[in-house]
């Protein structure tokens, strides 16, 4: 079996959707205790319709970038595996860099280089280096997540501008993580950076000049489509 075969084999398919089945209960399941315990708060059924409606709407509309970002993985990763990744915990970018990550572990230059060799046990490799990682996150939640959300939120009543502030950090540390890998991998993915900063800044001007507050469930999804529809102009002229 080659890597793609692996990749794409029945016997995946069949453990994701188990794995995938396994959360939509755990999901029903707190549904249920959540509708029933607000019943009993004395909440009315009509306006928790309201509140199911209007969640579905704000969640299938930011969904569309996950399934943008699905297909950018399943040339490199098959179906079964990046739909689980995506299903469960996990982001596209993070997914991408692991793997790549996974495979210049193995001897290979890239990703795409690994999947043309075709080496099948190369494959289990990436799926435990993607699932590991992501747990350093997890776990750090689960030890210590109540304690840092209580510090910031005592740091926020002393000074209200400190969310402000953190967020801020928190997104100048993944450009610190991101950016590098992105300048040295070459012109095409140079541009294609360049591309996708420019489409998000451009949406964040049509927002606040035109008001077009609905555009904001879009920015993400939009912003993936045009940089890998650039990605391909980039490809053929420079590559």
């Amino acid at each position: 079996m080659s890597y793609l075969d692996v990749a794409n084999s029945s016997l995946l398919y069949v453990l994701v959707a188990l794995g995938i089945l396994y959360v939509l209960f755990l999901s029903v399941l707190f549904l249920v205790k959540a509708w029933k315990r607000a019943i009993a708060l004395g909440i009315t059924k009509e306006q928790l319709n309201g509140v199911v409606t209007s969640s579905l709407l704000f969640t299938i509309v930011p969904s569309l970038a996950v399934v943008v970002g699905l297909f950018s993985l399943v040339a490199a990763l098959g179906l079964p595996w990046p739909w689980y990744r995506l299903s469960v915990v996990g982001s596209v970018v993070y997914e991408l860099m692991a793997a790549d990550m996974a495979a210049s572990g193995l001897g290979f230059g890239s990703l795409g280089e690994l999947v043309k060799a075709g080496d099948a046990a190369s494959f289990g490799t990436i799926m435990y280096v993607m699932s590991f990682c992501a747990l350093g996150g997890l776990l750090v939640l689960f030890f210590a997540g109540g304690k840092i959300r209580k510090g910031m939120i005592k740091l926020g009543e002393k000074n209200k501008e400190w969310g402000i502030l953190a967020t801020s950090c928190f997104f100048m540390a993944l450009m610190t993580v991101f950016l590098p890998v992105m300048l040295q991998a070459g012109k095409v993915y140079l541009l294609t950076l360049g591309t996708s900063a420019l489409v998000t800044v451009l949406q964040g001007v049509m927002i606040k000049k035109f008001n077009l507050k609905w555009l904001q469930n879009f920015v993400l999804a939009n912003t993936l489509i045009l940089a890998m529809a650039s990605s391909v102009l980039w490809t053929n002229l420079f590559a």
